[in-house]
């Protein structure tokens, strides 16, 4: 049997809280969404949702209340649809990424949610996370930083023991070493006013 695989690279990731997220990151919320609504296929913030088990498995609704960074609405997993892969794939790189979960269980679950970051077709990382009642589903925040910047995130969750799982409050941040629009103008035009100084011997500076 033919087994096809991604392309790996070797990128340094580490799990971050949401206070990793500072000035400059964006915020995802699906607050106003109606409940019910398809999130397979789903954009929002410029983010496309795509599910692997496809429609009617994953939809917006007021989830299990305000709980691991979850609160209505979110996204949840219909019955029977918590198995697939969330595939989120960004308006352009970044360097961080993270989201509130909680999944159906009064008990902490190790490896309750798994990232799996790529550049196009390239797994660069991947990193699960622990679940912890709060105050009564499990759960947490989700994030990851990669030293790879990458254009859509594998979100899976560990379905043998919760039955449903929850997302919601996704962050983003922008790539590593990628300097703003504002600044690389600025240095630009630096370089520009630069150019035709030119350094004599004696230090002065020619036309």
């Amino acid at each position: 049997m033919l087994h096809l695989t991604a392309p790996t690279a070797q990128a340094s990731v580490i799990g971050i809280g949401v206070g990793a997220f500072g000035p400059g990151s964006t915020l995802t919320t699906f607050t106003g969404l109606a409940n019910g609504l398809e999130v397979n296929g789903l954009i929002t913030d410029g983010i496309l949702f795509n599910y692997s088990l496809g429609n009617g498995r994953l939809v917006i609704d007021g989830g299990p209340g305000t709980t691991n960074n979850v609160q209505p609405q979110n996204i949840v997993s219909a019955p029977g649809g918590n198995a697939g892969i969330l595939t989120l794939t960004f308006p352009s790189s970044i360097s961080s990424f993270g989201y509130g979960y909680a999944v159906l269980t009064t008990f902490s679950v190790a490896n309750a949610t798994t990232i799996d970051l790529f550049s196009g077709t390239t797994n660069v990382g991947s990193l699960s996370h622990n679940a912890l009642p709060d105050p009564l589903f499990a759960g947490g925040f989700a994030g990851i930083q990669s030293t790879i910047p990458f254009n859509s995130a594998r979100v899976t969750f560990n379905s043998t023991v919760g039955p449903a799982f929850a997302m919601d409050n996704i962050r983003t941040a922008g790539a590593i070493g990628v300097p703003e629009p504002s600044t690389f103008v600025l240095l630009v035009i630096g370089i520009g006013l630069l150019w035709p100084c030119r350094r004599t011997i004696k230090g002065g500076c020619s036309q």
